[in-house]
C-alpha cells in the first residue's frame, strides 16, 4: 500500500465535502465543530439541573431553601439539612464518579473493539469484581462498603488482566474471552451465593447497582484511580479514531495498535473497577452512552469521549431520581432504573442496519 492510497483511505478528503458535511458532522469543519460545542454546553447545563434535582429531589420533601442553606452553610440539627449534607450530597457525588466512569469505559471499550452493543461487562469485569465481593464477603465477613471496595477493584482488574492476556488485540476475540469468562464466573458466584445465605443478603443489595449506602470516604478512596482513567481516556480519543479504520490502516498511519488496546486496557481496569467499587455493576449506562453521543455529535472519538464524560452522569443521576420518586414512600435502586431506561435502546441498537450487518 502506498502512501497516498493509505492517505484516500484514511482521510475524508477523499469523499466530498459536502457529504462529509451530512454524515460526519464533526470531523473537522467549523460548523461542525460549533454544534459539538453547542452540544457539549447543552449537556452540561443539563448535567448542572440533573445535580440539583438530586440534591432536592427523594423520598423525604425538603424546602429548596433548605438545600441551599445546606449547601452553604449546614446546621446539622436541622434534620431536613442532615439528610442533604449526610445523604444526598454523597448519593449525587458517587453517582457523579460513577457515571463519568460508565460512559468513559463503554466509549473505550466500544472503539477498541469495534463492538456496537459493548459495555463493561461484556469483557468479565464485572462478573470478576462481584466474584471478588461474594468471596470476601462469605470468607471474610466484610460487610462495609468500604471494606469490599478494593475487592470489587482486584476482581475487575484480574478478569480484565485475564481477557487482555487471553484476547490478545483482536477485537473479536477479547469479545469472546470475555463473555467466556463471565460464562465461567456467573455460576461460580451464583453457588457461594446459595451455600451463605449471610453473604447473598449483604451482595444482593450491592449487585441490583446503587448509590445509596456509600459516603464520601469511598469516593475519597477511589477518586485517583478514577483520575488517571479519566486522563488516560482523554489521551486515547485520537487514537480510536484511527483503530475505527481497522488495523492495517491505523498500523500504515504509524499507530502501535497493541500499545493502543494496552492502555486503553489499563484505563478500562481504573475506570470499570471504579464505577463497579463505588456502585455495584449497573448495566446499559456504558452501551447507551456511547451511541447517545455519536447520535448528537458525530463519529469523532475526540468530541464522544468529551460527550461521554457528561452524558454518563445524566443518565445515572436520572435513573437515581426517578428511582426515589416513582415508588410512594419507597425508592427503586438506581441500577434497576438505568435497566428499564437503556433496555428499548439496546434493542433498538439491535435492530439496526449496522448491528445486523456485523
Amino acid at each position: 500500500m502506498n502512501a497516498a492510497s493509505v492517505s484516500a483511505e484514511a482521510s475524508p478528503i477523499a469523499v466530498p465535502a459536502t457529504r462529509v458535511g451530512r454524515r460526519h458532522p464533526t470531523s473537522g469543519g467549523r460548523p461542525g465543530s460549533r454544534r459539538a460545542v453547542l452540544v457539549l454546553v447543552g449537556s452540561a447545563t443539563a448535567l448542572l439541573v440533573v445535580t440539583a434535582a438530586s440534591l432536592a429531589l427523594g423520598v423525604r420533601a425538603i424546602d429548596p431553601a433548605d438545600v441551599w442553606q445546606a449547601l452553604i452553610a449546614p446546621d446539622l440539627a436541622d434534620p431536613d439539612q442532615a439528610v442533604v449534607v449526610q445523604l444526598r450530597i454523597p448519593r449525587t457525588a458517587i453517582g457523579l464518579a460513577a457515571g463519568v466512569a460508565l460512559g468513559l469505559a463503554g466509549t473505550l471499550i466500544q472503539g477498541v473493539t469495534r463492538n456496537p452493543i459493548a459495555d463493561p461487562g461484556l469483557l468479565g469485569i464485572n462478573a470478576g469484581a462481584s466474584l471478588a465481593v461474594v468471596l470476601c464477603i462469605s470468607l471474610l465477613g466484610v460487610t462495609a462498603p468500604l471494606g469490599f471496595i478494593w475487592f470489587a477493584f482486584a476482581g475487575a482488574t484480574a478478569a480484565a488482566a485475564v481477557v487482555f492476556a487471553i484476547g490478545g488485540a483482536h477485537p473479536v476475540r477479547l469479545a469472546l474471552v470475555g463473555a467466556a469468562l463471565t460464562a465461567l464466573l456467573t455460576p461460580l458466584i451464583a453457588l457461594v451465593l446459595l451455600r451463605d445465605t449471610e453473604a447473598f443478603n449483604q451482595y444482593r443489595f450491592w449487585a441490583v447497582g446503587s448509590l445509596t449506602g456509600r459516603d464520601l470516604s469511598t469516593l475519597a478512596a477511589l477518586w485517583p484511580f478514577l483520575a488517571v482513567g479519566v486522563v488516560l481516556a482523554a489521551a486515547l480519543a485520537h487514537r480510536l479514531n484511527l483503530l475505527a479504520l481497522g488495523d492495517d490502516v491505523a498500523s500504515a498511519l504509524g499507530q502501535r495498535v497493541g500499545v493502543t488496546r494496552a492502555v486503553a486496557g489499563l484505563a478500562l481496569v481504573l475506570l470499570c473497577g471504579t464505577a463497579v467499587a463505588l456502585a455495584g455493576p449497573i448495566a446499559l449506562v456504558g452501551l447507551v452512552v456511547p451511541h447517545a453521543a455519536r447520535r448528537l455529535i458525530g463519529s469523532d472519538y475526540r468530541w464522544i469521549t468529551a460527550l461521554a464524560l457528561v452524558l454518563g452522569p445524566i443518565m445515572l443521576l436520572s435513573a437515581d431520581v426517578i428511582g426515589r420518586l416513582v415508588v410512594p414512600n419507597a425508592e427503586l435502586e438506581a441500577g434497576v432504573v438505568a435497566a428499564f431506561l437503556g433496555a428499548p435502546v439496546l434493542v433498538a441498537i439491535a435492530r439496526s442496519r449496522r448491528v445486523a450487518g456485523l
